[in-house]
């Protein structure tokens, strides 16, 4: 119950009651309301109230201290003049007092049962300058800017403030009073007695202050505005839910059927690892943000991918042989390879599977053998095409951040295929390339290395995969632009060409009906002698391969499917002297003894990437002195080789009737016809010297011979390579005679049957042998 209020205040006496505060600081002329419990203090307001009512009041240094002595106190406080006094609960008062003036304690004179002290009253000093005036105006629009700011304050303070704008030493202790600052700070804003300083301090606090309530108001706006956001977006999240809900198309169980997925997977424990990481991340991302999607995907893969799924390999090997001889004539190296494989992972099942490189011209069947071999093997087939490709990521898959990310090619087919232990083939792999994205052919290096590819990392998936159990299966057409590196992790099978009663077997038991059913006449009789395949081997599609064969014996259907439409009718009977009616003229002429039945002319063997040719090396003389010209584009290996053919002629010119001083009188051309297509290695080396031999002394070579070899100085024939395409072209062409390196001799061993028996090998190891064996006569004449 409040007393009576008495507003006037009488005069100050020298001897003060001491009120001491507990972290706080009371300025003059700001009414203030105090809660007083302790006992002494009780006592002194009780006295006070029904004395004149005033009392010192001063802050304590330490707000923890119950019963302070002088020296815990502050020297400088304020006389106050006690307005109302409340009786609360608990023997407690509220007190409502107002600072009058401010005082210095100058000495305490009692201690008990309160404090007292002699106080010396402080007199503010206020010029009233226009400077002040300033100060205070904005003191005052200061602190309404943080009333705005501050939602705990009144927004009557603003009209306070305002108000005081003209009594600067009241506005300055009315803004100190509701500042939120340290009893510290307070205290000296106190004790200064000069209102302009007063004035100045406050500004500096109070731009302190609105910087950092400007900077707390513009962020709680900024996360309002999120919040905002967010609930809008749950909000409409929910609406969607509720729609999709009543159109019968829930989405809501999509996280759920992923969890399911995941616990189904049993991945191995580090991608597992992985996975359930990525989900977590999953599910507190927004549906409608595009990193959902990118993680979605990325798990999408992870799941898809035939972590633990294996094909049951067929490992009966006379299943296996069967569909090998079914699908391929020929290649015995290749089916004994590819059995000798099942035998050991019968033996052994966790046997790694092999790096084979399948290496010969293009049309021998190398990408169709890959298809045979996992049907043969039961196991599902992928191939992969590396020609032309230049970027590593192709290989080994893109980062996560790039945007369109996607997996290697790899990891890509064993998705596709849905096993861990396909063949797969890799084709074309001498003509990758190498730029500024990488180099393919070394990523391949761990993926084609069975010591490191049961811990392959895609790009992609960033976690290991076990490739040790797929069969990769490369192809080439030339080894020689393969990375050594790469070449010495794969096992190389060479891969010739066919000989003619290989194709025409090929022609009649696989091309035929193949094309026949393409071309729709599978039900119509259709009938190819073996004389006109064997006339169209000859004289259309001299190859190494099968294309060229394949794609006339296509042109010979579309003719009769042409026919069968017009309303032609009963069989077809194809025979030698129809094939100028189905594709027109003879397009390959075969080689004609008479060709090289003059001086000068002789058949070399030469090995190019798409199988072995026949190449006539032609030589004349004309008037001059000691002029040789070399064409057909020839590189410096081979014009070496003709310079080192000249070299031996000349020194044995008396073993050959040639007449010493030949070369002083004539020039030599040495012309390798073809002249645009570029050639190079030493295997001309015996073609060259029997060329020129035969010039100088006019002796005509065998028609029916053909030959290769590095010569030497000396007249050594030294052993080339290309053995079988070579032998295979002179076939070919129709020769009979083939003169060899002896140190060549093994290679005969990897030649069919047939070939073997049709020609006659002369092995030599000397010029003189080859000279021998190739003109004309049978016995040379020497010079006496």
């Amino acid at each position: 119950m409040a007393t009576t209020d008495r507003n006037q205040v009488p005069s100050i006496p020298q001897h003060l009651p001491v009120l001491p505060l507990r972290n706080m600081v009371l300025f003059t002329g700001v009414p203030t309301q105090l809660l007083v419990g302790r006992a002494g203090s009780l006592q002194l307001i009780q006295d006070a109230w029904e004395g004149d009512r005033l009392i010192a009041i001063t802050a304590q240094k330490e707000g923890e201290e119950e019963a302070p002595q002088p020296k815990d106190l502050y020297e400088v406080g304020v006389v106050g003049l006690i307005h109302r006094v409340y009786k609360l609960p608990e023997n407690h008062l509220q007190i409502l007092v107002r600072g009058v003036k401010r005082a210095r304690l100058v000495e305490y004179t009692e201690t008990s049962p309160y404090l007292q002290a002699r106080v010396e009253i402080l007199e503010e000093v206020e010029l009233g300058t226009q400077e002040e005036q300033a100060l205070a105006q904005n003191l005052s629009q200061q602190f309404q800017k943080m009333v705005i700011l501050v939602p705990t304050l009144d927004n009557e303070l603003q009209v306070t403030a305002i108000n005081l704008e003209r009594q600067p030493a009241q506005l300055a202790d009315f803004i100190a009073s509701g500042l939120d600052l340290p009893i510290a700070e307070k205290q000296a804003l106190l004790e200064e007695l000069s209102a302009r300083k007063r004035q100045e301090a406050l500004t500096v606090l109070l731009n302190r202050e609105l910087s950092i309530l400007e900077m707390g108001h513009k962020i709680q706006n900024q996360v309002q505005e999120e919040v905002g956001q967010v609930q809008r977006e749950h909000y409409l999240r929910e609406q969607m839910r509720v729609i999709q809900q009543e159109l019968g198309e829930d989405g809501a169980g999509e996280l759920e059927e992923l969890r399911q997925r995941i616990g189904k997977a049993k991945l191995p424990e580090e991608v597992d690892k992985e996975v359930q990481r990525e989900f977590g991340r999953l599910t507190h991302i927004p549906s409608s943000a595009a990193e959902y999607t990118v993680v979605r995907t990325y798990l999408d893969w992870i799941l898809d991918l035939p972590w633990r799924k294996s094909s049951r390999d067929r490992l009966d090997i006379g299943k296996a042989r069967q569909v090998l001889e079914e699908d391929h004539e020929g290649l015995d190296k290749i089916k004994e390879r590819i059995l000798e494989h099942l035998a050991v992972c019968k033996l052994k099942k966790d046997s790694k599977g092999p790096i084979f490189c399948f290496v010969g011209p293009p049309g021998v069947g190398k990408t169709s053998l890959g298809r045979s071999i996992a049907r043969a093997m039961g196991r599902k087939f992928a191939r992969i095409s590396l020609g032309g490709v230049h970027d590593e990521a192709e290989i080994r898959g893109h980062r996560r951040t790039y945007i369109g990310a996607l997996p290697g090619r790899i990891i890509q087919s064993l998705h596709k295929v849905g096993t861990n232990n396909p063949v797969l083939m890799l084709d074309e792999i001498d003509k990758v390339g190498a730029d500024f994205r990488g180099d393919p052919a070394a990523a391949l290096l761990e993926v084609l290395d069975p010591e490191q590819n049961s811990s392959f990392v895609d790009h992609y998936l960033d976690v290991p995969f076990d490739l040790s159990k797929v069969m990769f299966i490369a192809t080439a057409n030339q080894l020689e632009t393969i990375p050594p590196a790469l070449l010495d992790r794969m096992e190389i099978i060479q891969l010739s060409g066919y000989t003619e009663d290989e194709k025409v077997r090929i022609a009649r038991t696989h091309l035929l009906p193949r094309q026949l059913r393409e071309h729709g006449l599978q039900r119509r009789k259709v009938k190819m002698e073996d004389e006109a395949i064997r006339a169209l081997i000859r004289n259309y599609t001299q190859e190494a391969g099968l294309r060229n064969l394949e794609r006339e014996v296509g042109r010979i259907c579309r003719k009769i499917a042409r026919q069968v439409v017009e309303g032609g009718k009963g069989g077809f009977a194809i025979s030698h002297e129809d094939l100028a009616q189905y594709l027109g003229a003879e397009r390959v002429q075969m080689t004609r003894r008479e060709n090289i039945g003059s001086p000068g002319v002789v058949a070399g063997l030469a090995w190019t990437p798409v199988g072995g040719e026949v190449m006539f090396v032609e030589a004349t003389k004309m008037k001059g002195s000691k002029g040789l010209t070399l064409t057909g584009k020839l590189g410096e290996v081979m014009k070496e080789s003709a310079q080192i053919a000249l070299s031996y002629v000349r020194t044995r010119v008396d073993e050959w009737g040639i007449d010493h001083n030949f070369f002083d009188k004539q020039d030599i051309h040495i012309h390798l016809p073809s002249g645009a297509v570029p050639k190079d290695g030493p295997s001309a080396g015996v073609t060259v010297a029997t060329s020129l031999l035969s010039i100088l002394t006019g002796r005509p070579v065998r028609e029916d011979v053909a030959m290769t070899g590095e010569v030497t100085l000396r007249g050594r024939v030294l052993p080339v390579g290309g053995i079988k395409e070579k032998v295979l072209a002179a076939h070919r062409a129709g020769m009979s005679t083939v003169i060899l390196p002896r140190r060549n001799s093994n290679d005969l061993d990897e030649l069919p049957d047939v070939v073997r028996q049709q020609l006659h090998f002369v092995l030599v190891e000397d010029l003189a042998e080859v000279f021998e064996a190739s003109l004309a006569e049978k016995s040379v004449r020497r010079a006496a």
